[in-house]
């Protein structure tokens, strides 16, 4: 994983915006109609070729894929997993319950419904059989990479962690939650391994973190909570073991939408289990107002010299555009708080197209904002290397 060695490098999440067409034949794809494969590969071969011109042209260094052959962050697991069956209940986030006129608001704003909302469950012995969904996804990118006249510093690709697939699509078959994880973990592994053998980074989505102590602990003691963090740790260390740290990410945030989130855990809380995880980068969310002051908590426990961070310094849930300086002074925030500005990356809070056809903001704004990163940038490098 490269360093800011001498400016501070740009990046995102994983996720962007995709083509409504796209949209459309994954989420019928999702649903179980019959589509044309070969109008869907041109699809998804056209939409990566597109998102990787386009983070080109924004100024993103770290690019990705931008996920546009997945139905969503998450919902594209059960697709290359046995053992997913039915519908998983899961009760509704706490700060939901406390302000039931937003909740009824979201209802009626939501998109068009896709299975993120109602995820499948672990019904049977979980099984990893993706691999050549995986190499068909690795070579659109390759393709598109080998085409694309201007070359980014690197490019990553992501992959749900077994944590929140052990948490959003919930446990029937297995005798505990430990048992469960550790399952997934070893068969998510596969797809681990193959993406940093075709010679990408390796991204981990991770907002189980951030996300569960108001939902699926929303019961439990905070203490019950950290112990099924440790648990989801352990189980990133073993579906990664002997793979070079260097070449993984893991990604905490606290759910990508906009809401009270008056319930998140704190970060401090969280850091003693995160720096468990044998990775060379945390990306975090800080630019949303509820995460903003959550840097006093890297200061107070400092992050591991050989872990690197990526800030989130652009909001995804909202469509206003960051200003340059306002993305500068966050930055240089980070590299205070860090140390070092060679181990920071300038990134976004998640992603902004977590799930097909529920995009809050809109592609046009996306590239806006991915640009508003890369000035900022600039000037955060002007300051830092003056």
């Amino acid at each position: 994983m490269q360093r800011s060695r001498d400016r501070i490098l740009t990046t995102h999440c994983g996720s962007l915006p995709r083509p409504p067409e796209l949209s459309d034949m994954l989420l019928r794809q999702e649903a179980g109609e019959r589509i044309d494969e070969a109008a869907l590969h041109r699809g998804c071969a056209d939409a990566v070729a597109g998102v990787l011109k386009a983070q080109i042209a924004a100024g993103i260094d770290v690019v990705s894929d931008g996920e546009q052959p997945r139905v969503g962050f998450s919902m594209y697991v059960p697709l290359r997993m046995e053992g997913f069956g039915g519908e998983s209940t899961r009760p509704s986030p706490r700060d939901l319950d406390d302000f039931p006129l937003f909740k009824e608001r979201l209802r009626q704003q939501r998109g068009r419904r896709n299975r993120i909302a109602s995820p499948p469950k672990a019904i049977g012995e979980v099984r990893y059989v993706g691999l050549d969904a995986a190499q068909a996804e690795f070579d659109l990118f390759k393709g598109a990479l080998a085409a694309s006249p201007q070359k980014p510093a690197e490019a990553f690709m992501t992959a749900a962690s077994p944590g929140i697939i052990a948490t959003t699509m919930v446990n029937e078959y297995y005798d505990s939650y430990e048992a469960y994880v550790f399952a997934l973990a070893r068969e998510l592994r596969k797809e681990y391994e193959a993406i940093v053998k075709a010679g990408f980074l390796l991204q981990l989505d991770a907002p189980d973190f951030g996300l569960e102590r108001a939902r699926m602990f929303k019961d439990n003691t905070d203490k019950e909570f950290l112990h099924a963090m440790e648990l989801n740790v352990e189980a990133i260390n073993r579906a990664t073991e002997g793979l070079p740290r260097d070449n993984i990410r893991l990604h905490i945030c606290w759910g990508n939408w906009e809401g009270p989130h008056t319930h998140d855990f704190p970060l401090a809380g969280l850091l003693p289990v995160i720096y468990g995880a044998k990775v060379g980068a945390l990306s975090i969310e800080f630019a949303n107002p509820r995460h903003q002051h959550e840097y006093e908590a890297l200061r107070k426990n400092p992050l591991p010299p050989d872990m690197m961070l990526i800030p989130g310094v652009i909001d995804t849930t909202t469509n206003f555009v960051e200003h340059p300086e306002v993305v500068a002074n966050r930055i240089c925030e980070a590299v205070r708080t860090v140390g070092d500005r060679s181990r920071v990356i300038a990134g976004t809070d998640c992603g902004f197209g977590t799930s097909a056809g529920n995009e809050a903001v809109s592609s046009d704004v996306v590239w806006a904002k991915l640009a508003a990163c890369h000035a900022g940038a600039d000037i955060a490098s002007k300051r830092l290397w003056s």
